[in-house]
């Protein structure tokens, strides 16, 4: 499998790969191509890409979204931030079914940002380490004990283009 970035500016009904267990076997993992966004349950509601996790459990339609890193805009900049250690990982996310017109997509989970996140915006997605990902898929651990941010110092930070970006130390 290859990971790639999550840009969180990526527009709503982009498509991504997440990893879910298929509706129709639930013994078998499967990897598809969503769409990002879930229709809102009111008629006049808007269309979201987050969701957020504190206090809400689901016990159902979980998906796993591979990253290599995610990307934040903050004002006219952008930061990358990967994982200090340089592996890849999972954005913990939801999906739903195709209703007329709209089609099987999905949404990130968000949490409180941890503190290399905190210092650009106050929530991020709820990151998975690898070895979470059945403990996420399969539900053997409560929600609120996978949703949580990483410790200080989980992330390397960088800010992406223009002429003279470089890494940016976490303190």
């Amino acid at each position: 499998m290859n990971a790639t970035p999550f840009d969180s500016d990526a527009p709503l009904g982009s498509r991504r790969a997440i990893i879910r267990y298929n509706p129709d076997n639930a013994a078998e993992l499967e990897m598809v191509e969503l769409t990002w966004g879930l229709k809102p349950k009111e008629a006049d509601g808007r269309p979201f890409r987050f969701v957020r996790s504190e206090g809400r459990t689901f016990p159902s339609h979980r998906c796993l979204i591979p990253a290599s890193e995610f990307h934040v805009t903050t004002g006219e900049r952008r930061y990358r931030f990967s994982l200090e250690d340089g592996n890849w990982f999972y954005l913990a996310g939801v999906w739903r079914p195709a209703t007329g017109a709209w089609p099987e997509s999905y949404a990130i989970l968000t949490v409180e940002a941890n503190p290399e996140v905190a210092r650009y915006q106050e929530r991020q997605g709820g990151v998975l380490l690898r070895r979470q990902r059945l403990d996420w898929l399969d539900q053997t651990m409560p929600e609120s004990d996978l949703l949580q941010p990483l410790p200080a110092r989980s992330f390397d930070v960088a800010q992406l283009g223009g002429a003279g970006a470089q890494p940016l130390l976490a303190l």
